[in-house]
């Protein structure tokens, strides 16, 4: 990856992790520099080496304060807010990407949670066990992420704890496959490799020879 690209990863995570702590301003302004630094033509630290830190403050949507962050990085290759950030962060981002693969984005999580419609505290505990278990908040989001897939193909419910249960099976959870089977008018289609042939399969269990367009063909997908 890219030193830009590194940067700009960097930021746009700041800005997800200064939403989950509902601080204002700052996701949008990290957004806005991630978004800056990604669009640049030239290396970041070209331009740093060249003009300083004025350099940086001069780009679109970067200030004073974003660009010392981006000063630091080029010149230890980490940003210690962005790691205080992480480590502050750790459970409540676990948590949010658990009900983001339920299809809960975070503002409608932090509504429910202030109308006690979700019992945040509930899931914290997990959250942290996960996190033990897994090593690291990356990790813990792809064992998730796994058994989400694994649960939605098959219409099964999941909880966090789900993913204890099926840890020592996490690299054989594959979801399952989708089918599509072909139907006229609500009734099965089979083809015949021999005729080369559609038949429609009628409730009497008739083969009828298919004389009508593909296109009437409705394919249905089954679990």
């Amino acid at each position: 990856m890219k030193r830009n690209e590194k940067i700009a990863k960097i930021l746009k995570h700041m800005a997800e992790l200064y939403e989950i702590n509902s601080v204002k301003g700052k996701p949008f302004a990290y957004r806005r520099a991630a978004k800056t630094i990604l669009q640049l033509k030239e290396d970041v630290g070209k331009i740093y080496k060249e003009k300083g830190i004025f350099g940086l403050e001069a780009l679109p949507g970067i200030g004073k304060r974003i660009a010392k962050k981006i000063e630091e990085y080029l010149k230890t290759g980490k940003i210690k807010d962005y790691e205080a950030l992480k480590e502050k962060t750790k459970i409540r981002e676990i948590v949010t990407f658990y009900f983001k693969t339920k299809g809960i984005p975070l503002e409608k999580l932090k509504e429910s949670a202030k109308k006690r419609e979700i019992i945040y505290s509930r899931y914290t505990k997990p959250a942290k066990q996960l996190l033990e278990l897994a090593g690291s908040v990356e990790k813990a989001k792809e064992a998730i992420a796994k058994v989400a897939e694994w649960a939605k193909s098959r219409n099964l419910d999941y909880a966090i704890e789900t993913v204890f249960k099926k840890w020592l099976e996490l690299d054989k959870l594959k979801p399952r496959e989708v089918v599509k089977k072909p139907y006229y008018r609500g009734m099965p289609m089979v083809w015949s490799e021999s005729k080369k042939k559609w038949y429609v399969i009628s409730p009497e269990g008739e083969w009828l020879e298919f004389a009508g367009k593909e296109s009437e063909i409705e394919w249905r997908i089954e679990k």
